[in-house]
Parts: structure tokens; C-alpha cells; sequence
């Protein structure tokens, strides 16, 4: 794996206020985070994180790998 890549799409008016460990893309309520140039091949349970802002909720999410 040399890359990855997670979308979600917000079910609301969510939006990341913060992000670190990965690079967004796209407009809510479309959402991508990719690997930062660092980060592309990630050790077994690594992680990105990010805050939000709006309404709890959790969107399903699809991840991919290069």
C-alpha cells in the first residue's frame, strides 16, 4: 500500500473544523481525507483524526487503498 484515501458523505451540516494525519478534499457533504506525503504507507491500526462541527453523527464510511 503506498496510499489511502477515506470518504464519507455527512448525513447534515456537518464540517471538519480540524484535521490532522491526512489531507481533505471535496465539499460537504462530500468529504475525503488522503494520506499526507508521509503517511502513505501506514503501519496496522493507524489513524487521522479531525473535528467537527454541527450535530453528532456517524457517516458511513468508505476506505480505499493504492
Amino acid at each position: 500500500m503506498n496510499g489511502w484515501t477515506v470518504t464519507w458523505n455527512w448525513p447534515g451540516a456537518q464540517g471538519i473544523t480540524q484535521l490532522w494525519g491526512g489531507v481533505r478534499s471535496g465539499t460537504a457533504p462530500s468529504v475525503s481525507v488522503r494520506n499526507e506525503s508521509s503517511n502513505g504507507r501506514l503501519a496496522a491500526n493507524a489513524t487521522f483524526g479531525f473535528t467537527a462541527a454541527g450535530t453528532a453523527a456517524t457517516p458511513a464510511l468508505t476506505c480505499t487503498a493504492t
